[in-house]
């Protein structure tokens, strides 16, 4: 099972205030042991939504909105990947992160990937062997 493991944004964040060298040894420390586990897919920090950009999707008309982006609770500060076998085991390895933001009240959100097989039949064979060249594509560009 993969889960999204989303850091939800601070106002420190958003203005751009990089960790201390201490905070990165942390969380380091933290990314090293969930990769030499093999859970860790992948993560990064993100850069503060004013240097970012929106697709608004109405019918088929589409704006562009540029950042900032006011409601600092629903932006995402950075994320991980992860492959785990359950929802609990992934809040267990969130539960061991340092706190992303310290001295904060910091929130992580733990979102399960869907995976092909939860698609059912809305997936046919067709497009399950598109997604997988897709997938692989993917893999041979890195």
């Amino acid at each position: 099972m993969r889960f999204m493991c989303i850091v939800k944004a601070t106002e420190q964040s958003e203005k751009g205030i990089l960790p201390t060298e201490k905070e990165f040894s942390d969380m380091g420390k933290f990314n090293e042991e969930m990769a030499r586990a093999g859970v860790m897919l992948s993560g990064d920090g993100l850069q503060p939504s004013s240097k970012g950009a929106r697709v608004n999707f109405t019918g088929s008309q589409r704006t562009v909105t540029d950042g900032p982006f006011a409601e600092t609770k629903e932006l995402i500060a950075g994320f991980w990947m992860i492959q785990v076998k359950s929802k609990e085991e992934a809040i267990e390895w969130m539960k061991r992160c340092p706190n992303p933001h310290p001295g904060l009240d910091t929130h992580i959100e733990i979102r399960q990937v869907y995976e092909a097989d939860d698609f059912g039949d809305a997936l046919t064979p067709e497009l399950r062997e598109r997604e997988e060249r897709i997938r692989r594509d993917i893999e041979k560009k890195r």
